[in-house]
């Protein structure tokens, strides 16, 4: 192959990629109904013809954006999930280290924020996060509680109701700051505010009794 050859094959590769960061721009600056798959291209600096050759039409663009973001969890946190056998806490540290790397880049975090937006005027994206997002990661989280209370390493608690406690502040946190721009004085501080989840869920935010601390 020829070197011409090499850097026609890398650009072809790298296609899709700017094609979606392209649409993720004019997503988050328009909204998912206002914009236009002619947007798009421009922005990508392709055509339009272009576009629908790696994605048919425009739910498919907003599809990929979701996959590309969620692909880091989905290829390493959650397989090592799935098959880990004991203390629990130690993969949901991971899990929630991985979510805070993750939305610290800004343009992952404009991917829950997009969602946030317009989930309640476009049902289909809120199906497309369930079904490549929550359908994945509840469930392994979920079975993961339940092997800690089988094996001791947690208290008799309701797997499916803990589950909500682990998720449920991080996705609070997001739709505070960045739905109803309500953030803490140094901003979104993701490693601050997850440091803090963990502490008290795996703690508890009531004092130990002196009898405890002896």
């Amino acid at each position: 192959m020829s070197v011409a050859d090499k850097k026609f094959r890398r650009r072809a590769e790298a296609r899709p990629d700017e094609m979606l960061d392209a649409a993720l721009a004019v997503f988050s600056e328009k909204g998912f109904a206002a914009t236009k798959v002619e947007e798009v291209a421009q922005r990508a600096g392709v055509s339009k013809g272009t576009i629908y050759l790696y994605f048919p039409s425009k739910d498919a663009l907003m599809e990929g954006i979701v996959r590309r973001t969620v692909a880091p969890i989905a290829e390493h946190a959650l397989p090592d999930m799935n098959k880990f056998e004991g203390d629990p806490r130690v993969p949901i540290v991971m899990l929630v280290g991985t979510l805070c790397t993750l939305l610290s880049d800004p343009n992952s975090m404009a991917v829950p924020r997009l969602v946030l937006r317009e989930i309640m005027n476009f049902p289909a994206i809120a199906e497309l996060y369930r079904r490549e997002v929550l359908a994945k990661a509840i469930p392994a989280l979920t079975a993961l509680v339940a092997r800690g209370v089988a094996s001791g390493h947690l208290r008799p608690v309701d797997p499916e109701m803990t589950v909500r406690s682990i998720i449920g502040p991080i996705v609070a946190h997001i739709a505070l700051s960045e739905v109803f721009e309500i953030r803490p004085g140094e901003g979104l501080a993701l490693d601050k505010m997850a440091e803090n989840h963990l502490d008290i869920l795996f703690y508890g935010i009531s004092a130990r009794r002196k009898e405890e601390q002896s």
